[in-house]
């Protein structure tokens, strides 16, 4: 009987024979063409113009499309040179004016390169799909010149007559803007972001608006991520996290510029309450004297709302003990007559004892002035126009994982004990484990914007707080995170962030292979593409585990870590023809990369080709179409046997 309705409502979008024969020739047609190109990117950390150079390239798809097409007709120079026309066509065509190019004799070599490369991009495509992705002022003469014409005898003279035209009437340069972004647009299929595409770097913002005018995209959640939207869904420990790493990494503009949160409230009651603190232990990562008064002001800043921060983590850790964070209660631990704290037994040095807002007998409560700074805070993030359509659109497009195309994609860890077996993470009075700790934390993320119940809502934003930190967050996956002993305790040793036992049974294939089979994967195909911590190449160590069912993908944007790995982190490219993963150089300027048409892909590294070029069969969205054609096959024989009559005139 159900199936009899579903045939029934086919029926009204396909009413005749003709009309269901007619869509599957057409499904069948899209599910022979190559798969398209997924591109994986990681860990971009506010560092935008990095991000936007390797968005722009593919992680080097363009300049392979390049080599496909020209092969050995074009030196190594000019393909350099049609590459860095396509990442910055406007740029480019800025600098060759100026250097006395023959424009005319240019534009026209330029175009027959452009039009050839959309022909050979375009052809993975439908004709309706490439036509969706033309800009619609050249929409029309562009499908003319890359659209085979079999009928055409003098094909030369129609294609030169086109080119002659826009040459013509001076609109070479817009037409050559038009080519090289399809060409950018079509070079890609879709993209995926593991995670963490906040702090540390200076344009998250810009990072934000770029993805949200992307083509075609899934975003999952890392911890850097989940701490901005509790921010902006007024979690106060997340909010005053947000400013502080934004202080310590001299990032302050983020909040003032990108977003217009004022931190007036925040600088009164510094200058109120530490004027006269150096607060030496709360430096600025930034290349600015120390003698800069600006840079002293935010040091003190970053001392006050570290301080804020350490009183209401400590309330929630209190407030929530089954998050496991109780270590994170540390201002009770405090002698503050000797300046000396006790952990885990042992007594420690205070580096800094002057905290004029701590109350030894309520270490926890903040003081009247820091409870006024944190409700106008609050206010802030929950009223930032900006900052709310961007979380929107991360929950839009963004969740903790996501299976596509037999990979499974997450940014952290699927938290596990040393035997192997998962670990039993305790959330609000139920256990969970693997995929259904993962389901059960991203409903508590939605509830914290969607809920119609208070209680709910706050427990959700406590949620996006615990993902950012603690030891059973599948984003975070270490035992602690150490921000108060690393401030403020000299000994190394309490500074030890232990990771889960998940990263050290990475190297065994059973790993990846129990991960994989919790999420519904199985087979030689199946593999974990995960984000979160970075690759060190200078020591020997691959970013392919467990023999190649797992790939760690670090982007490696953020500047922080290129001296500690040596490269600039891997993306990776998936085609019909495979997997490669690309190392990339760190990235300089965007200018250098115009001025000296210089590229970031270091090397690719081949992950598997496939003998057989995989088609968009072969996909998620391939196997979606084929159930159609088979839905369809059973429209066309209860037509046929007079079970549902045709509706055609």
């Amino acid at each position: 009987m159900e199936q009899n309705k579903y045939l029934e409502y086919l029926a009204e979008l396909y009413p005749t024979i003709e009309k269901a024969s007619t869509e599957i020739i057409n499904l069948q047609s899209i599910i022979n063409l190559p798969k398209g190109t997924e591109h994986f990117l990681s860990d971009i950390h506010g560092e935008y113009e990095a991000f936007s150079h390797v968005l722009r390239n593919g992680s080097g798809a363009v300049r392979k499309k390049i080599d496909d097409v020209f092969g050995h007709t074009l030196g190594t120079a000019e393909k350099r040179s049609v590459a860095t026309l396509i990442y910055y066509p406007r740029e480019k065509l800025e600098q060759l004016r100026q250097s006395g190019e023959d424009m005319q004799n240019w534009y026209r070599v330029t175009l027959y390169r452009l039009i050839e490369l959309c022909r050979v991009v375009s052809s993975k495509y439908t004709r309706s799909k490439v036509r969706k992705a033309l800009p619609p002022d050249y929409a029309y003469v562009i499908e003319e010149l890359i659209t085979e014409k079999p009928e055409l005898s003098d094909k030369e003279a129609y294609y030169e007559a086109i080119i002659q035209t826009i040459l013509d009437i001076g609109r070479a340069e817009p037409f050559i803007i038009a080519m090289a972004e399809l060409i950018q647009r079509l070079v890609v299929d879709h993209l995926h972001i593991i995670g963490d595409i906040f702090d540390r770097g200076p344009l998250p913002h810009q990072i934000m608006d770029c993805l949200m005018d992307y083509h075609s995209l899934d975003i999952q959640w890392g911890n850097h991520d989940v701490l901005w939207m509790g921010a902006a869904a007024g979690q106060q420990a997340c909010i005053a996290t947000v400013i502080r790493l934004c202080l310590r990494y001299g990032n302050l503009d983020i909040l003032e510029d990108g977003y217009g949160i004022n931190m007036l409230p925040l600088v009164t009651f510094t200058l109120e309450t530490y004027v006269d603190d150096e607060a030496w232990q709360f430096g600025i990562k930034t290349q600015q004297e120390k003698a800069d008064i600006s840079l002293a002001l935010q040091q003190r800043m970053h001392k006050a709302i570290s301080v804020i921060q350490f009183k209401i983590e400590g309330q929630l850790a209190s407030e929530n003990p089954e998050f496991g964070m109780n270590g994170r209660c540390l201002l009770d631990q405090i002698d503050y007559e000797t300046n000396q704290i006790r952990i885990d037994g042992k007594q420690y040095e205070l580096l800094d004892g002057r905290f004029p807002t701590i109350d030894p007998a309520e270490p926890y409560a903040l003081s009247e002035q820091e409870k006024n700074v944190m409700e106008r805070l609050t206010r802030a993030f929950k009223n930032c126009e900006k900052l709310q359509k961007h979380v929107k659109f991360l929950l839009k497009k963004g969740s903790l994982y996501k299976v596509y195309n037999g990979n499974l994609l997450y940014h952290g860890c699927v938290p596990m004990n040393e035997d192997g077996s998962f670990m039993e993470v305790p959330v609000y009075g139920q256990t969970y484990h693997g995929k259904a700790l993962y389901d059960v934390l991203e409903q508590y993320v939605r509830k914290a914007f969607f809920s119609m119940e208070e209680e709910e809502k706050e427990r959700g934003r406590n949620i996006l707080w615990f993902l950012w930190s603690a030891p059973g967050s599948p984003l975070y996956g270490r035992s602690k995170m150490a921000t108060f002993e690393r401030y403020l305790i000299a000994e190394k040793e309490t500074h030890q962030e232990l990771k889960n036992a998940y990263y050290q049974l990475l190297e065994k294939k059973e790993t990846a292979e129990k991960i994989l089979k919790e999420f519904g994967l199985e087979g030689e195909e199946a593999r974990i593409i995960n984000g979160h911590v970075p690759v060190h190449q200078k020591e020997g160590e691959s970013p392919v585990k467990c023999e190649g069912k797992l790939l760690i993908i670090d982007g490696g944007f953020s500047r922080a870590y290129h001296r500690e790995t040596g490269i600039a982190g891997y993306t990776l490219i998936y085609n019909s023809y495979g997997m490669s993963l690309a190392a990339h150089e760190p990235f300089e300027t965007t200018e250098i990369a115009i001025q000296e048409e210089k590229d970031i892909v270091s090397h690719q590294i081949a992950v598997n080709y496939s003998h057989k070029r995989q088609t968009v069969g072969d996909t998620d969205n391939g196997k979606q179409l084929l159930k159609k054609i088979g839905e369809l096959k059973e429209l066309i024989g209860a037509y046929r046997s007079g079970t549902i009559k045709e509706r055609g005139n």
